[in-house]
């Protein structure tokens, strides 16, 4: 007499015919059989190193945490032989020695979409206005694509910024980068409001990158407001949020940028402050054993700055125009 064996997996219905079963037959040899877990190996400061992990740079993975109910989520930002070095995107607390890490799904992207506007999104591109999920949308690659300069119109249309003096006496083009410098305190981000409520431009991608947290709200109700909220996207990585977050977050909305000008849409991208997305690069940098140099910025922030920037300008679908305050130092 045979016994019954109880599964915890659920029933598979095979469809009758050959060409069913041989569907049925790919889609389980494509099915991951095992998964991939590496262990916590040694933290020095933020830095975490793991290894029996395989990973590239720039993904994701997540560091378990019995004691949790939450993961640790860190990215890969360097590798020394067969350790994997992690920058942590949340808090440390709870990690031990052994900690199981595992991969993350979809670390490189960003689903944007016009359901995008009016929402305030954190640096892994989630919401946090408490206005329910994102609706799904279409995948971006935070990292963009390199687009060929000679395929790039040439700057010959003036984008209203809604400052009359900043019209006349400054014009701004459609997909011109500008930088607003000056020292802390002292209204960059109230003229970035002006021009969010003023300008023209359909959308608005706004990053407010390493910003103190009171400021933020503030921002969004006395410069924003909520008619400028209408046609923006605001992507938030505050001052205590961990570097690699802050970092991250600008590339977020840069993705974000680049969805509405695929639609044809003229953006007016700014971001408050690039000077402290350069201090996030070389917080990162350096916990990864990058030599310093100037003011201690590692190499590794002269090549995030320029691919930052260059995802801004005119292009055969649309354009961007970056504006991004600058904290002069010493002021």
């Amino acid at each position: 007499m045979q016994s019954e064996t109880k599964l915890d997996s659920p029933k598979l219905e095979l469809p009758n015919g050959l060409a069913s079963l041989r569907n049925v037959q790919a889609i389980v040899r494509h099915c991951p059989h095992s998964r991939e877990y590496g262990k916590v190996v040694q933290l020095v400061g933020n830095m975490v190193e793991a290894e029996g992990l395989h990973g590239a740079l720039g993904d994701i993975c997540q560091i378990v945490i019995p004691s949790r109910r939450s993961a640790i989520f860190a990215e890969v930002v360097g590798f020394n032989r067969k350790r994997l070095k992690l920058s942590p995107l949340t808090a440390l607390d709870g990690i031990q020695p052994g900690s199981l890490v595992m991969h993350h799904p979809h670390a490189h992207v960003v689903e944007a979409g016009p359901g995008l506007l009016g929402r305030v999104l954190d640096g892994l591109g989630q919401p946090i206005d408490d206005l329910g999920p994102l609706p799904s949308g279409k995948p971006y690659r935070l990292s963009g694509k390199v687009t060929n300069p000679l395929t790039r119109p040439l700057i010959t249309e003036q984008l209203d910024v809604g400052i009359r003096c900043i019209n006349g006496l400054l014009p701004i083009g459609k997909g011109q980068r500008m930088g607003i410098f000056a020292g802390s305190g002292v209204g960059k981000s109230t003229l970035l409001g002006m021009m969010a409520r003023h300008t023209t431009a359909p959308v608005n991608v706004i990053a407010l990158i390493g910003e103190r947290g009171r400021e933020v709200n503030e921002f969004l109700e006395r410069e924003l407001g909520a008619d400028g909220l209408a046609h923006s996207v605001v992507v938030v990585a505050t001052s205590n949020q961990p570097a690699t977050l802050r970092l991250r977050g600008a590339f977020v909305a840069c993705a974000i940028a680049e969805y509405f000008r695929d639609q044809g849409q003229d953006v007016l991208l700014m971001m408050d402050s690039i000077t402290r997305f350069a201090m996030a690069a070389r917080e990162i940098g350096l916990g990864a054993g990058g030599p310093p140099t100037t003011k201690g910025y590692t190499p590794s922030v002269f090549s995030h700055m320029p691919h930052l920037l260059e995802r801004a300008g005119t292009f055969e679908r649309g354009s961007i125009t970056g504006l991004f305050t600058v904290l002069v130092e010493g002021d």
